[in-house]
């Protein structure tokens, strides 16, 4: 017997518009999940339950639509279009498969090992700034400067050169993510990405007798089964790395410290126990992802928890809902740091995609949390913190707090 199709099967419906946060949505959300696994979205299907979603996220039948994003916004071919559909986060397939063996053998623990001076050295000097003055913009003043430091010491380059990719990365960046409302320039874009690329070029020249450790000389020495990768291949995973790693750590780092501004005893908590720093980050990107509905494509005709997608149809696992599903998370919404026994977060993704920098963008939230809570105490929001679109890389646009300072928490402590 043939299944019925998913847009006939008489799903539950849910309505929202492109500038919806999550949310706005969550209610609806939580309605249709009652009724069923599956909703229709304003785009196409959402997975909504768990185990659907994980198992989406695993299967290919389903693909990462090429160059979604730009499609998004009307670009559908062009010099960025090919240089973003080529890069790591645009493949699929056997491309796919070869560059994440390469990747995977040069993201080892030497590679991130150094990364923890760092990354102690960065929130703290962020915090110094803002001591004094016992409040500040968790977004524009902690989150949004956060990363970038440490994912150019993760590749290897010089401090003085941090601020050039710091302007790089939010340029380029425009081109991955979407949100309705961004001014959105091809020229400037791939402008930015050619001097990227041409500074990663000095530095593969630079190295190529003269291997160090970090994370470039990693990526050149990889070596699988006789292959290597290509200076073009290695420019990309450097513009794909910064992408990856910048965007999605400032926005959960901030979605993070505003939920556990918003929960003061789960705030105490951490200070009180920061071996909880782990758990803090897997259940604030349960509870408050920056990251919360993944595309997919149908590349044939496909039977998929009970019904038939047709081929080319557009897929959304919808991660924010998979992860608070009452079927799997006792209390669901309820925020808890101390939460043990539950399923891994599909936050990540999953499948061919799951995040390469999951560990490490785990440890820089995980490290920068516990700074945080040790040093500012009772902190709490004094202005509204809108949040982004659902649909991108989400997360509070503007959070403005005030806190007790802890003169005895210092940096080094």
């Amino acid at each position: 017997m043939t299944a019925t199709s998913v847009f006939e099967a008489g799903l539950p419906a849910i309505d929202y518009g492109l500038d919806a946060t999550p949310k706005d949505i969550l209610d609806d959300l939580r309605r249709a999940q009652s009724r069923a696994p599956i909703a229709i979205g304003p785009m196409g299907p959402e997975i909504l339950s768990y185990d659907l979603a994980r198992e989406i996220l695993r299967d290919n039948r389903f693909r990462l639509p090429p160059g979604i994003t730009l499609a998004a916004q009307g670009i559908t071919s062009g010099p960025l279009f090919d240089k973003l559909t080529g890069s790591l986060l645009g493949l699929d397939g056997a491309p796919h498969v070869r560059l994440r063996k390469l990747v995977a053998k040069a993201f080892t623990p030497r590679a991130t090992s150094r990364l923890s001076e760092t990354i102690h050295e960065v929130v703290n000097g962020l915090i110094d700034r803002v001591m004094d003055a016992g409040r500040c913009d968790v977004v524009t003043d902690i989150a949004r400067p956060y990363p970038t430091p440490i994912m150019c010491a993760l590749i290897g380059a010089p401090r003085q050169d941090w601020q050039l990719f710091a302007d790089w990365t939010e340029e380029i960046f425009k081109a991955f993510n979407f949100q309705p409302d961004a001014a959105f320039d091809e020229a400037q874009i791939m402008r930015a990405w050619g001097e990227l690329d041409a500074y990663v070029d000095d530095m593969v020249a630079a190295r190529r007798d003269n291997l160090t450790d970090d994370l470039l000389s990693e990526l050149i020495r990889a070596e699988s089964d006789g292959d290597r990768l290509n200076i073009d291949e290695l420019r990309g995973l450097v513009a794909g790395f910064l992408m990856a790693g910048t965007d999605t750590t400032r926005n959960q780092l901030a979605a993070s410290v505003q939920v556990l501004c918003e929960h003061p005893d789960q705030w105490a908590r951490l200070r009180e126990q920061p071996e909880l720093g782990m758990q803090a980050v897997e259940e604030s990107m349960r509870h408050s992802p920056a990251a919360c509905i993944v595309p997919r494509a149908a590349v044939e005709d496909a039977e998929f928890g009970g019904y038939l997608f047709p081929a080319g149809t557009f897929v959304f696992a919808n991660t924010f809902a998979a992860n608070r599903d009452p079927a799997i998370y006792d209390d669901a919404d309820r925020f808890d740091i101390a939460r043990t026994d539950v399923p891994a977060i599909l936050t990540f993704g999953g499948g061919a995609h799951y995040c390469l920098g999951a560990n490490l963008a785990r440890r820089e939230l995980a490290e920068a949390l516990v700074v945080l809570t040790r040093r500012l105490s009772a902190p709490h929001r004094v202005g509204p913190a809108p949040w982004k679109s659902v649909l991108g890389m989400t997360g509070p646009t503007t959070l403005p707090i005030e806190f007790d300072v802890d003169m005895l928490a210092t940096a080094d402590a």
